[in-house]
């Protein structure tokens, strides 16, 4: 049984990953796409993990030529859907990090949806690089 349906949650998280922040940063984000494959509509309403002291959902917004991020309530998960969380866009943010972050290691995240199922996730740390531009994909050509 993989172990993103052992949670009875019709919801499966595809690559999750945290970011790594520089030693003293106190917050990091994590990203991943999650997948709705039940019949009925789902939101993420709550995350948490031990690697943080308080986990916020969040987005960015353009508010005056700014990008600014923004607490959400919630995450709306449509039936049959993928709901995108990545860089620029939605997030789960961890804030008051408890431990440093070493990419290759894995990070616990609880993920709480509004039916009352979870989604417990071992999230590897990743560094991103700051080059947003370019696709990894496509740029063989033989």
């Amino acid at each position: 049984m993989s172990q993103q349906l052992m949670a009875g949650s019709a919801v499966m998280a595809d690559d999750p990953y945290v970011r790594a922040v520089p030693p003293g940063q106190p917050n990091s984000a994590s990203f991943m796409t999650l997948h709705n494959m039940g019949k009925k509509d789902l939101a993420l309403v709550s995350a948490s993990s031990s690697a943080a002291e308080v986990v916020e959902l969040h987005t960015h917004t353009m508010e005056d030529g700014m990008m600014r991020m923004r607490k959400v309530e919630k995450i709306d998960l449509p039936a049959d859907q993928k709901i995108s969380l990545k860089p620029g866009g939605l997030h789960v943010m961890l804030i008051g990090l408890k431990q440093k972050l070493v990419p290759g290691e894995k990070i616990g995240l609880t993920l709480n949806f509004d039916d009352g199922s979870e989604l417990k996730l071992d999230a590897p740390v990743r560094k991103l690089r700051m080059k947003m531009k370019h696709s990894d994909h496509g740029s063989h050509n033989h």
